[in-house]
């Protein structure tokens, strides 16, 4: 076995040694000088269903003031007309939510009311953003500008010299479906808006959102519209208001607009706290925030291109979730009613489906205080609304997504050490949601299946059961939702262990092999099972029912906690490592990488899910899986699969793979080039392989860090040095695979030796990852 797998390593390192799978590697001194600020590219995204957005943001800001050309969520690069600068927008999601105010400046006679058509037209030679600010210059001569801080969008807009210059609120368009708006002029300077809004993926919610605007200078002229209405001098409406400037003499119009999901009295306070200073003061202290934020990681080598990558993927990791308290401390509860957060920021947005696999434990890392505030939010939505959250927009529940993320969410929130104080109040909620359902009144559906699912060991696949709440239903997904709840039994088993209830461990733990009722040995695949517990469907992994956005193939190493049973599952460790090699077209894969990244496993546009036998690194099923040969004792192979799909990040607007989904994708890439992965989300586990820079500061809160400091080191790693020969912690060798929180904690130096060829570092049964018993 020993001689097969030597023979195998060095064949593998003779084919790999030409491929081109990470940016080679600068000289020894280049450095990363000057501003990280100036590294990152916010276009980044906007184009191919990348959903990103290029507007203004702080880090976790509750507004994100940017542009609307007409896609579904906000900007498309390849459109060219700006429907107006509006104020919520989230990172990468696949469906409409906020662009809730959009503002446009214009000159002359306001006769149109629908933001499509009043829309101004720009070219990109006249745009410009980087973190915490955007211009540009529209048609119509006039320039706008963005910044932000956390709760205002600050704008700045330079007229021609005009005696009609116009700024048109439009309080009845949004991204999302309006269901009713309110806007009204209260003095000569100030308008405030009450929207209404519906959606997300499905028609849920509603929830309101309160903006209150300060102008600059007192406005000549004003007027509301109600439809496509427009009544000059009136003061109140329900659609939109215009104000109108005299720019003959001094040409620029600065504006602050706060938002609050509370009431209009929170939006005036958060004016109040937040407003008041100029333009340029508060595009000054957003870039020192976004400069703060990077410089917690610092890289040498590479080229710059990859530099701006990864600059600009960590960026977009600190984009959400984001706040959702004011600034005195209140927000909106799921039960609809102001609350006080006292001691802690209340945080909102949760895609958890996505986030638990990679942000999450990006932000414990470089922002635990953060972090352990978003963990202490979620917790308190059960305590406030009577549930956990699935994926939660603002104070509603969309249902969107499927299985339990919340779940491994709080659970890496607990084993990196954020939750102390409050760990048995969210093992309450934890325990409540693995073991029940919401009840009927409440919107969430929680784990759907959990009935069927604790009775049975299984979700069952029902296509046609109707919905009893909006949103998406677990019973559609059966099959991948008996491996979600499976996964969030086995990181709760954990918990409950670390906490001391035996009894509630066990039981999970035991709950956590259930993935293996749904393995059909027929076939060699997961597959879904009727009401009846029969397996149904096809027989093609490939098209299989009953896995939510992926297939059989997708979803089989989805079991990161027990990747030992999956293998004997499968037929052993050589059966699936052949397997793994299917799955990862890997002999294509060393003869050109970037080809089969791009040709291969990307099998379509970013919403193409299904009918596929191959890694999709558009999504989020297959996040870990490359991680997996850590666990079949061929370690080099994570390495190569790792580094062609880095090759999918560039630096320009094509340069996401998929939706980021509020920053799940970005974290993938910067973990992934730093060299350490959860791969076990919901642990405490973090899988090694090659960095793609020869070296990565790492600064780290030593509140929740105690050494300060992490230096990861990869001296020559290039393309055709990736493979790593050995790995010392702190001077020590280390021969695992992986590395746990408590080691990591107090670590001060990982390095990595790399060469042309495999080795057998990684490689012994003892290498690999844990199982979670």
């Amino acid at each position: 076995m020993r001689g097969t797998r030597r023979t195998r390593l060095y064949l593998a390192g003779v084919m790999a040694a030409s491929a081109l799978v990470a940016t080679p590697a600068a000289r020894a001194d280049e450095r990363t000088d000057g501003h990280l600020t100036d590294l990152v590219n916010p276009f980044i995204g906007t184009q191919d269903e990348g959903n990103t957005f290029p507007g203004a943001a702080v880090p976790f800001g509750m507004v994100q003031l940017s542009p609307d050309t007409g896609h579904n969520t906000g900007y498309d690069y390849t459109q060219n007309r700006v429907r107006g600068f509006s104020l919520v927008h989230l990172s990468g999601v696949g469906c409409r939510i906020g662009g809730d105010l959009p503002v446009l400046p214009t000159t002359g006679d306001v006769t149109q009311t629908d933001y499509a058509k009043y829309a101004a037209g720009f070219r990109h030679a006249d745009e410009a953003a980087s973190p915490g600010y955007y211009r540009v210059g529209l048609d119509s001569g006039i320039r706008a500008e963005l910044t932000a801080t956390p709760r205002t969008g600050v704008q700045r807009y330079t007229f021609p010299a005009t005696g009609r210059a116009n700024v048109l609120l439009n309080a009845a368009q949004a991204l999302h479906r309006p269901g009713g708006s309110k806007v009204e002029i209260l003095d000569d300077r100030t308008v405030r808006t009450e929207v209404t809004g519906h959606g997300f993926c499905r028609d849920t919610g509603p929830y309101t959102v309160h903006t209150i605007t300060r102008f600059s200078r007192p406005f000549t002229a004003y007027g509301t519209w109600d439809g496509p209405t427009v009544t000059h001098g009136a003061r109140t409406g329900g659609g939109g208001a215009y104000v109108r400037f005299d720019t003959t003499r001094d040409r620029t119009v600065e504006a602050t607009t706060a938002l609050s999901y509370v009431d209009a009295d929170g939006a005036a306070a958060n004016l109040r706290a937040e407003g008041g200073r100029s333009f340029d003061a508060v595009r000054r202290r957003a870039r020192e925030e976004w400069e703060r934020r990077l410089a917690t990681v610092r890289v040498q080598g590479g080229a710059p291109a990859l530099r701006r990558t990864f600059y600009s993927s960590l960026y977009r990791s600190f984009l959400a979730p984001n706040v959702g308290s004011d600034a005195d401390g209140r927000y909106l509860g799921w039960d609809r009613r102001a609350h006080r957060a006292r001691g802690f920021t209340y945080y909102q947005n949760w895609s958890l489906w996505d986030t638990y696999r990679t942000q999450a434990q990006l932000l414990a890392l470089l922002a635990p205080h953060e972090a352990r505030d978003m963990a202490r939010s979620v917790v308190q939505v059960d305590e406030d609304g009577g549930w956990l959250p699935k994926w939660g927009y603002g104070p509603v529940e969309t249902n969107v997504m499927s299985g339990d993320p919340v779940t491994p969410f709080l659970t890496t929130a607990y084993q990196m050490g954020l939750l102390k104080g409050f760990e048995e109040r969210a093992y309450r909620a934890l325990r409540k949601n693995a073991d029940g359902v919401p009840p009927a009144g409440y919107p969430g559906i929680g784990r759907e299946a959990n009935a069927e699912y604790i009775a049975r060991g299984f979700a069952p696949y029902v296509w046609n059961r109707p919905l009893a709440k909006m949103g998406d239903s677990d019973y559609h997904h059966g099959a991948s939702v008996t491996l979600e709840y499976a996964l969030a039994d086995a990181v709760l088993a954990q918990m409950a262990r670390g906490l001391g209830h035996r009894a509630d461990a066990d039981r999970y733990a035991a709950r956590a092999r259930n993935y293996r009722t749904v393995f059909d040995p027929a076939t060699g695949f997961f597959r879904p099972r009727d009401a009846s517990g029969a397996f149904t469907g096809t027989l093609d992994p490939a098209r299989a029912p009953g896995f939510h956005e992926g297939t059989a193939w997708q979803y089989q190493w989805l079991v990161p906690h027990d990747l030992p049973g999956v293998v004997r599952l499968i037929g052993g460790e050589r059966a699936a490592n052949d397997r793994l090699d299917t799955f990862f077209a890997y002999d294509r894969l060393l003869a050109d990488p970037g080809r089969t990244a791009r040709e291969v496993w990307v099998h379509g546009d970013a919403y193409a899910y299904y009918n596929a036998d191959k890694y999709n690194p558009m999504n989020e099923p297959d996040l870990v899986a490359p991680y997996t040969y850590l666990s079949t004792g061929q370690p080099w192979k994570t390495t190569d699969v790792v580094h062609a799909a880095l090759t999918l990040f560039t630096d320009g607007p094509t340069g996401m793979t998929g939706n980021d989904d509020l920053g799940t994708m970005s974290a993938w890439n910067v973990l992934s080039s730093i060299g350490l992965f959860p791969i076990q989300p919901g642990y405490d586990t973090w899988g090694l392989s090659t960095p793609v820079f020869d070296r990565v500061d790492l600064t780290l809160d030593r509140r929740y860090w105690p050494g300060g400091r992490l230096t990861v080191t990869a001296p020559g790693t290039s393309a055709a040095e990736r493979y790593i020969q050995g790995v010392r912690t702190d001077g020590t060798p280390h021969a695992r695979t992986y590395l746990r929180t408590d080691a990591l904690r107090s670590l001060r130096t990982l390095a990595f030796t790399v060469g042309p060829r495999p080795s057998e570092w990684g490689t012994a049964p003892s290498a690999a990852p844990p199982v979670l018993k």
